[in-house]
């Protein structure tokens, strides 16, 4: 997936810092997207996907226009239990390395999993 950083994703405007860069809560959101996006595909009518585990380490900052492209990779799938490698890059002449790290996903009925809330 490719993300262009705006104002609306810093730092200062999430209340995670005080900076004008990519601010940490939204670069993981977009490496969720790429896992629900990865994970769309294989899942049955009616089920979706929740996440239950994050561990990303954010690398590098990322000024405002930035491209950024996030990609999911499944590394391991056991029944409901998906698990994903997650990157972020710059895009344009450098590639440099925005974050890494893994999802944890586990595969629910969605009428069921709001049915207990």
């Amino acid at each position: 997936m490719r993300f262009t950083v705006t104002d609306a994703d810093t730092a200062a405007a999430l209340g995670s810092g005080s900076l004008p860069v990519l601010g940490t809560p939204r670069l993981l959101a977009w490496c969720e997207a790429a896992t629900c996006a990865a994970i769309e595909p294989v899942l049955a009518e009616g089920a979706t996907s929740v996440g239950t585990r994050v561990s990303v380490e954010h690398l590098l900052a990322s000024a405002v226009g930035q491209e950024v492209e996030v990609t999911a990779s499944s590394v391991y799938a056991d029944g409901r239990l998906h698990r994903f490698t997650v990157a972020a890059r710059h895009l344009g002449g450098n590639g440099k390395v925005v974050a890494s790290g893994e999802v944890t996903r586990v595969v629910v009925d969605a009428e069921r999993f709001l049915s207990r809330l």
